[in-house]
């Protein structure tokens, strides 16, 4: 397969919003704000006026307006090209068919879960899924202020309800794990971390 020209996901999520209307990067911002798809991109002014720039070098996107309001800087409005919908859609349908090793940290962690010893392991254990239960309600509140609310179809807000499947699934086996550490029947070698 070829390597992309950009493949940052953020410029996924920019000519994926640029499907729906035109936009000005603030504007992308927000909307990616509002539903809740900083947890799936990571969104920052400065990286996404970056990718904003790289995909009209590309001749992805292309600008359509600029505007001002008021005493506000001059914001240019940018709109999808032909070529940034045919590459937007070749893109989503690569990502979908074909899967990439991925390398969480978490799971690198988890290899040396050992070095902490039975109650080190099974506090930080614990406090991990404290943390995963919090992603997890606050997962269902995303989708029940904008699915749930009718603000936008459930379509664009899938990835969240793939994401608290990826969370629950993660939530029982830290569960699990640290239950079968504190029960005793999983063991730590003699010599090991204690």
């Amino acid at each position: 397969m070829p390597k992309r020209k950009i493949s940052n996901t953020l410029a996924l999520a920019v000519l994926g919003l640029l499907q729906e209307r035109d936009m000005h990067p603030y504007e992308m911002a927000v909307t990616l704000r509002e539903r809740s798809k900083d947890g799936s991109f990571k969104v920052n002014s400065g990286s996404l006026y970056d990718t904003v720039e790289s995909l009209v070098r590309l001749g992805w996107i292309e600008p359509v307006e600029t505007m001002r309001d008021g005493r506000r800087p001059e914001r240019t409005v940018y709109g999808l090209t032909d070529a940034g919908r045919r590459e937007f859609v070749v893109w989503v349908d690569e990502l979908i068919r074909v899967p990439v090793a991925e390398f969480p940290k978490f799971v690198a962690a988890v290899s040396y879960l050992g070095a902490l010893g039975p109650d080190g392991a099974a506090d930080a254990l614990a406090e991990r899924a404290g943390h995963l239960e919090r992603r997890i309600e606050e997962g269902r509140a995303a989708l029940a202020a904008t699915v749930g609310a009718g603000q936008v179809p459930r379509l664009f807000m899938i990835e969240v309800e793939y994401a608290l499947h990826a969370l629950a699934a993660e939530l029982a086996w830290t569960q699990g794990i640290r239950d079968e550490i504190r029960a005793g029947s999983l063991t730590w070698p003699a010599g090991g971390a204690r």
